[in-house]
Order: structure tokens, then sequence, then C-alpha cells
């Protein structure tokens, strides 16, 4: 089985990308657990490069991702933080303020770097990166790595393929019941309030989790009495309810204050995601 042309001059194209490094060190390929790290992995070691995979361990991962890293001869490192005691000290990440990303996912470890960031992934991908070349400064200008992007222009389409020629063995998320390969499912921290729904589906698929969020959250809650969340929501579970099932807090006041009750948000938790808080 052989590449279509199309992909063919991609994949010519990404390896002569990272065959270009100049440098004698070994090049991070910043590996997610996710269909595309599993592609970037594959043209690593196609182009011949000498490179050192590295899954930095977010805590809140879905179930299996590093069993599939150890299976893949991934390196994982451990953060100095895990999610949840980031969450006792900050509160929930949302949208606007991701801090959980700079402590997990967002820090050097190598000089250089390959990331499988494709613009066909967002909107807002698509606007930040223009070329396969990057300089990323993480916190001080002496951390900088220059982070190399062989994907950047591949479709869904070209990943599938070059998956399914190169016979890759992706993520058992990534699998239908019947065993086929979805490549628009999308794996990531469960709960990130970065995907489409605010994470509500991996909640629902791991109730467990909205348990962990809570009592973490109630700790931040308790010890942050000044925070600005005191004074918009009457407990850590109407935060969770507005952050997860609202888009704006104008509607989570509608809904929660209505004519004819004041929602008990804990309840609605407990009744919604057959749980106990």
């Amino acid at each position: 089985m052989e590449f279509s042309e199309g992909l063919k001059k991609k994949v010519e194209q990404a390896i002569k990308l990272l065959q270009s490094i100049k440098t004698d060190e070994p090049i991070e390929v910043a590996y997610s657990g996710g269909k595309d790290s599993d592609v970037i992995l594959e043209l690593a070691k196609m182009a011949g490069i000498k490179y050192r995979a590295i899954y930095k361990n977010t805590t809140i991962d879905p179930p299996g991702t590093i069993k599939h890293c150890k299976e893949k001869g991934v390196e994982v490192v451990q953060p100095i933080m895990r999610f949840f005691d980031i969450v006792k000290k900050k509160g929930f990440p949302t949208r606007r303020v991701r801090f959980c990303c700079d402590k997990l996912k967002e820090y050097k470890v190598l000089n250089f770097a390959i990331q499988g960031i494709r613009k066909s992934e967002s909107k807002a991908r698509e606007e930040r990166y223009k070329e396969p070349i990057i300089c990323r400064i993480y916190g001080a200008k002496k951390n900088n790595v220059q982070v190399v992007l062989p994907i950047l222009d591949w479709t869904d389409e070209d990943v599938e393929e070059f998956i399914n020629v190169r016979g890759i063995k992706c993520h058992p998320l990534y699998y239908n019941e019947g065993g086929t390969f979805n490549v628009k499912k999308r794996l990531g921290c469960i709960g990130c309030p970065l995907k489409s729904d605010n994470g509500l589906a991996d909640f629902k698929k791991y109730p467990n989790i909205v348990k962990a969020w809570i009592n973490a959250g109630m700790v931040w809650w308790n010890t942050h009495p000044n925070a600005n969340s005191h004074k918009k929501f009457e407990s850590i579970y109407d935060l969770f309810v507005h952050n997860v099932f609202f888009d704006s807090y104008a509607k989570f006041r509608e809904w929660k204050y209505n004519l004819f009750e004041t929602v008990d948000c804990k309840k609605f938790l407990e009744d919604y995601f057959k749980i106990k808080l």
C-alpha cells in the first residue's frame, strides 16, 4: 500500500524539514498520545534523525494513555505538581485562564522540538501558525525552543491515510466498537474547558472525575475567600455548573434563579452524573 501523490509530497516535505534541523543534540518529539503524535513519531523514524519522544504527564489524560506511550517507547516525564494539586491552589481552569497547560504541558525539555500542530484543527491555529518553524519561549528568553511543525498543512484525510499506510496502532480511544479507526476523535485532558462542550462529554463518561474536580475545587474555594468567584457564585458547585453547562454568567443566573425555584447545584450535579458529592 502506497501513499497517494498528494500525501507522498507532504511526507517528503516533512522528512526534508526534519532532516534540515541543524543540531547535534537529540530533538524532542512532543508526544501527547494522540494520532498526530503518532504521525510525527513515525516521521521522525522515517527521517532517521536523533530524537527523544517525550510525553509530559498531565495526570488527567484519558485512561490508557501512559500504557500507550510505553508501548511506543516514549519517555514519561512527571510534572512538578499534579493537576488536582494545581486546582487546590488556583481553582478551576477556564478557556481564558489555562494555568494548567503552563504547569503540565508547556515547558522546555530540549532545545529543539517537533510538534504535531495542524492548521485544519481550528480557525485559531490556522491564524496563529503560519510557518513550519517557530521559536517558542517558555517563561523566560533563556527557555526558548525551536519548534518544528512538519504536519502543519496536513488534513484529517492525510493523517488517516498516513496511519493506514504505515500500519500505525493508535490510542485505543480512536477506535469505534467495531475496531474502525475514527480520525475525527481527539484526545485531551479529561474535562478540558477548551473542548467544544466545555468537557461535558468527558465528565459524563468519567463521572467520578467530577467528584475529583469538585473536591479539589472545594479546597481552593475554602482557602480563597476573597476570590472574585465568591462575589458571583454561592458555592463551588455553582461555579462548576456555570463553567461546564453554560456559555455565559447571564444564562447561568437565568437558569438557577428561575420563576419556579432556585436550583440546588449540588443536587443537580448528583442527579445528572448519578454520583454522591
